[in-house]
């Protein structure tokens, strides 16, 4: 860990009055980013499930906070997720915003990856978003619209190395959003796409950050300071809330201008 470390950013306080008890979905929500978009809408009063395939966090931070309940799930056995998501959606009452948020950054060298590693890349990064998507439909059609929130990366937009099974998961995010906010706009569900830029999750200071990330954020980001799960959350929420009513098939970059 760095001299800088993990500024600590509390939610800025922001209530989006029409989001509360509503019912929200969020995969991979245990750590990093998805844990606090998780406890950012817990803190606007919804009812929030969450799944993530690390059992013992996620049933810690679902009984730490109010209306929120977790489901152990390995999101690449979709069966589990489809399973999962039906259980949650009954203990919550339905669904109003989705978020799809797991993913798996792990690095890799182009000549490492087997057709088997690949799949097993796009089983975590790009799959689930889609049958997730799938499994809430009939809940949010039922309940007369809703809003789903797709989690992209600055990976492709900086032409990153280590990773590029990962950043192509990731730039199809956009591709998935804008279709999907055409199919699924008559249904009054608005479809955008968050794209973070290198978030100071506790795994990112732990696996990847040094001093030359340090200077890189230094040098290319517009503004100073380091970015954390919570910058990434109060735009998630805007997206869920009724102040984007008219907003769809967008793309939103919280990277503190470096891409």
């Amino acid at each position: 860990m760095t001299s800088k470390s993990i500024p600590d950013v509390a939610f800025a306080g922001v209530t989006f009055n029409d989001l509360r008890g509503r019912g929200v979905i969020v995969t991979g929500g245990a750590s990093g980013i998805g844990a606090d978009i998780v406890r950012g809408f817990a803190a606007q009063g919804c009812k929030v499930g969450f799944v993530d395939l690390d059992a013992s966090a996620g049933q810690a931070m679902a009984d730490a906070l109010p209306e929120v309940f977790f489901q152990a799930c390995d999101v690449t056995d979709i069966e589990a997720l489809r399973t999962a998501l039906s259980v949650l959606i009954d203990k919550i009452g339905g669904v109003d915003v989705l978020v799809n948020n797991v993913a798996n950054d792990a690095r890799h060298t182009i000549e490492s990856v087997t057709p088997e590693y690949f799949d097993e890349r796009v089983a975590i990064n790009l799959r689930p978003h889609f049958f997730a998507m799938q499994s809430v439909l009939s809940s949010m059609r039922a309940r007369g619209g809703g809003a789903i929130v797709n989690m992209g990366s600055v990976s492709w937009k900086f032409k990153g190395t280590g990773y590029a099974v990962y950043a192509t998961c990731k730039s199809a995010m956009l591709g998935f959003t804008r279709v999907l906010a055409r199919e699924l706009g008559s249904d009054n569900i608005r479809v955008n796409c968050v794209v973070p830029g290198w978030v100071m999750t506790e795994r990112q200071v732990k696996l990847w950050l040094d001093d030359k990330g340090e200077a890189a954020m230094d040098q290319n980001q517009c503004l100073p300071g380091r970015i954390v799960g919570t910058d990434i959350a109060h735009m998630v929420m805007f997206l869920a809330a009724d102040t984007a009513r008219m907003v769809t098939a967008q793309e939103f970059v919280v990277d503190a201008g470096w891409s």
